[in-house]
């Protein structure tokens, strides 16, 4: 009998934070560090919060997405191989896409089961000169949590100098 995921969109306790969203700092989202989360000392988070479980899966995905696999310690297969293979030399642009979506796909599937993937697509930039580094890949991922939630993307910049991570 297959496992049964359930999606409950309903916030009973929306006063309630379930998680932290990433990434971890205000600036780094966005918001600069003049921000209205509550300070340590009263308890509260200097991190922006989750509220929601649909926000708190999209949470876990980017943190998915960044960790390479063996990076934690006591979950060595968390994480995906993508920063691995974007390493290895490329060949072939269509074997080297295939193997990054066939990757991301299965490391997706395993550990997000309530992560539905509905497109994702990788393209290799071109190699120009010594001088313009600008080779690299980027990824698009278009997803929803669960089958009822909004769709949502992300996009993968990597290349010689970055991994950046938008959406």
């Amino acid at each position: 009998m297959p496992i049964e995921y359930r999606y409950n969109p309903l916030d009973l306790e929306p006063d309630k934070a379930i998680g932290i969203r990433l990434p971890f700092n205000a600036a780094a989202a966005g918001k600069g560090y003049n921000t209205s989360y509550t300070s340590v000392t009263n308890g509260g988070s200097i991190f922006p919060l989750s509220y929601t479980t649909e926000e708190q899966a999209v949470s876990n995905f980017k943190n998915l997405l960044l960790t390479r696999k063996g990076e934690r310690v006591y979950h060595p297969t968390f994480g995906t191989d993508l920063q691995n293979i974007l390493f290895e030399n490329i060949n072939d642009d269509e074997e080297f896409t295939t193997r990054v979506e066939d990757s991301l796909r299965s490391d997706i599937n395993f550990w997000l089961p309530y992560i539905t993937i509905l497109e994702l697509t990788a393209n290799v930039l071109p190699y120009r000169n010594i001088s313009d580094v600008t080779n690299g890949v980027n990824i698009f991922i278009r997803f929803r949590v669960g089958q009822n939630g909004a769709n949502r993307q992300i996009e993968i910049q990597f290349d010689v100098n970055s991994l950046n991570l938008i959406g």
